[in-house]
């Protein structure tokens, strides 16, 4: 889905040679504490080393279980978050260390597209305060030139400019999360991120929002990390995706080429689970892992997904694998890569 970006009125600026974000590394642990004293006791491993990289006007795809640490990326990526460890690169500028003062100039070219955009909105606020708030926040715009704007990020998502005095919750689902992409382009973007975007939608209302998204990314040259768990939905908008389990990605590549014959055991029983596919029957006969996902507080030694894999043999219990060649464009972190693979 990568493009170049287009001539348009509302278009960034163009962007620079390289990766437009480049993770490197990346770690989030939290303290867990006990007792008057707060003692820390432990800690949850959300993100447990990450890497990837996102091109200009490129959609990455972040799949993965409920817990694998998915949301928690995200937002140490807007440092919303601060991280443990690691290194954010956006725009060619390291972030991971920068002060709130330091991050304000450099937000607007980031933005975050919601699960639930209702509950992220004030309900006392109208689509027009909502969408400017961003605008005079970061003293783009206010008053009649900030409501023009408005009215024509409305326009833009498929919406009118004469919704402008409505409220969020006069709107159906599908027409409050293009409000929620309105108000995410507001403040003129490289970088969407967005979070279980269509999730919470129906299949019908789905299919427009991620067109939407697409049209949009070709019109104004938008880099987009889309978070998803289906991977239907993932494969459908994706350049590239990341799979992760346990606060790690073990498995990325070309969507189309990863999801075809993914080669980490885990991204083979997520694919399982999707319907079979007529034209695809090696995908009918892997089966879906069973077993819950084991606690970010207490990670199973070496592989994380070994308590659950089929096929877990004696270093996978004892070893972390590293990322290996899985293909052109491809690594994935798995014991079972044989040496044909790492060539």
């Amino acid at each position: 889905m990568s493009s170049s970006p287009a001539a348009h009125p509302l278009s960034a600026d163009a962007a620079p040679a390289g990766d437009l974000l480049e993770v490197t590394g990346l770690v989030k642990h939290f303290p867990i504490t006990r007792g008057l004293l707060r003692r820390t006791v432990g800690h949850v491993r959300a993100v447990d080393g990450v890497s990837f990289r996102i091109a200009p006007g490129e959609t990455v795809g972040l799949v993965g279980e409920s817990g694998s640490g998915k949301s928690t990326v995200a937002r140490l990526v807007l440092r919303l978050l601060d991280p443990t460890s690691g290194s954010i690169r956006f725009d060619g500028r390291e972030i991971a260390g920068l002060s709130a003062r330091e991050l304000a100039p450099l937000r607007r070219r980031m933005q975050i597209v919601f699960q639930d955009p209702v509950s992220s909105f004030d309900p006392r606020m109208t689509v027009c305060s909502v969408i400017t708030e961003p605008l005079e926040a970061q003293r783009i715009s206010s008053g009649r030139a900030a409501r023009q704007r408005a009215g024509e990020l409305l326009e833009l998502v498929g919406l009118s400019a004469g919704d402008l005095d409505r409220y969020p919750h006069q709107f159906s689902g599908g027409q409050a999360q293009r409000i929620g992409i309105a108000r995410a382009l507001a403040t003129d973007p490289r970088l969407l991120v967005c979070d279980e975007a269509v999730s919470a939608l129906d299949v019908s209302v789905q299919a427009q929002v991620l067109n939407l998204l697409r049209r949009l990314q070709r019109e104004l040259g938008l880099s987009y990390l889309f978070i998803a768990h289906d991977l239907n939905v993932v494969r459908y908008v994706s350049d590239r995706v990341c799979v992760m389990y346990l606060g790690r990605i073990v498995e990325q590549g070309p969507a189309e080429a990863l999801l075809a014959d993914p080669r980490h055991p885990y991204t083979q029983s997520l694919a399982a689970a999707i319907a079979a596919d007529p034209r695809n029957p090696t995908r009918r006969r892997r089966g879906v892992v069973r077993g819950e996902t084991p606690s970010p507080s207490d990670p199973p030694s070496g592989c994380h997904f070994h308590p659950r894999c089929p096929h877990a043999f004696d270093p996978c219990r004892d070893v972390e694998p590293a990322a290996v060649a899985a293909g052109p464009g491809r690594t994935a972190s798995c014991h079972l890569l044989g040496e044909a693979d790492r060539a």
